[in-house]
């Protein structure tokens, strides 16, 4: 029977991550991850083959392809699960601009949601954007039996600088969606736009602020820190009665990086989806990111911030393959 649930920004451009043992509770060789054999899809010839995580995500698509829905199921694809989809608003957008948002009808939100849930055993939810209040309305009532994990990444502005959350919206994420977080990944703008404060403008501020989203419901924060100057982008997960844990990786010099931060909070979701610990699912997401980054410019779309090549992996299998 299905399972009823509880229920860009920049990162940075990252390199590989300085997981260090004094601050993840395992070694290097512990996340180090082969895409390939840490995500491997359930085999479809065998009989007895466990059945694959199912993910789903609940945002806006992006035309262009890169962020919202359409990044979230190439993520979920690229790392071996399977992504379904309950689509919140349609964005006229490309890798320069966002030039319209279209808020799909409430009840259709609803509608998406009970279609999913009720025949899908979802095994973790991402929500991404949503931009007004009906909306979440929504999704707060749909989830209200939903006991897995949920990954929220508040998306307000996308890479281009466009506006994508409505004011009004804000104060019913904050009151409504933030207490269903199992992770919040705000970056340091979306941070001060839901405490209603100064953009962080250091680490230890950074943690103030991700410490004041635990007062608001979150169970786990994660600030994260591309939006910060310097050649090393520092993340922090931040949980209550525990140590922050740092996350530090040399900034890699991209203009394509849109849809990071829908990456990465999928990628999570998805290692989540398959029962791994927070620190485990955020390291494996981070080194997937981390290559799909390094990986961009091979991509060559669109004229503004172009995307990550989320099958960055794959594509290189399949060429070794084909030789």
């Amino acid at each position: 029977m299905a399972r009823r649930g509880r229920g860009s920004f920049p990162i940075g451009a990252y390199a590989p991550s300085r997981f260090m043992t004094s601050h993840f509770p395992f070694g290097m060789r512990d996340v180090e991850m082969d895409q390939k054999q840490s995500f491997s899809p359930t085999n479809p010839t065998d009989n007895h083959a466990a059945s694959v995580p199912i993910c789903v995500t609940i945002a806006g698509s992006d035309s262009s392809g890169g962020a919202g829905i359409q990044a979230d199921l190439k993520a979920f694809s690229a790392l071996g699960v399977y992504g379904a989809s309950v689509i919140a608003a349609i964005t006229v957008q490309n890798t320069r601009t966002v030039s319209a948002v279209h808020d799909v009808p409430p009840q259709i939100v609803a509608g998406q949601i009970d279609a999913v849930f009720s025949d899908l055993d979802v095994a973790a939810v991402k929500i991404g954007m949503v931009s007004v209040p009906e909306t979440i309305e929504a999704i707060v009532h749909g989830l209200a039996h939903f006991s897995g994990p949920i990954v929220l990444d508040p998306v307000m502005v996308a890479k281009s600088g466009d506006r994508l959350l409505s004011e009004t919206a804000i104060s019913s994420l904050r009151k409504k969606l933030l207490p269903l977080a199992t992770l919040l990944t705000p970056n340091r703008p979306e941070a001060a736009c839901l405490l209603d404060t100064g953009t962080a403008g250091s680490d230890a501020e950074a943690e103030e602020q991700g410490r004041a989203l635990l007062d608001l419901g979150a169970k786990a924060v994660l600030m994260k820190g591309g939006h910060a100057e310097g050649a090393i982008c520092t993340d922090l997960l931040i949980r209550r009665d525990r140590p922050t844990l740092r996350i530090e990786a040399p900034r890699i010099l991209t203009n394509n990086t849109h849809g990071t931060g829908c990456t990465l909070s999928s990628a999570i979701a998805a290692g989540l989806s398959r029962n791994l610990s927070l620190e485990t699912a955020l390291a494996q997401a981070h080194a997937y990111l981390q290559g799909a980054i390094r990986a961009a410019d091979s991509l060559k779309v669109g004229q503004g911030h172009g995307p990550v090549h989320h099958f960055h992996a794959l594509w290189k299998q399949a060429e070794r393959e084909a030789i």
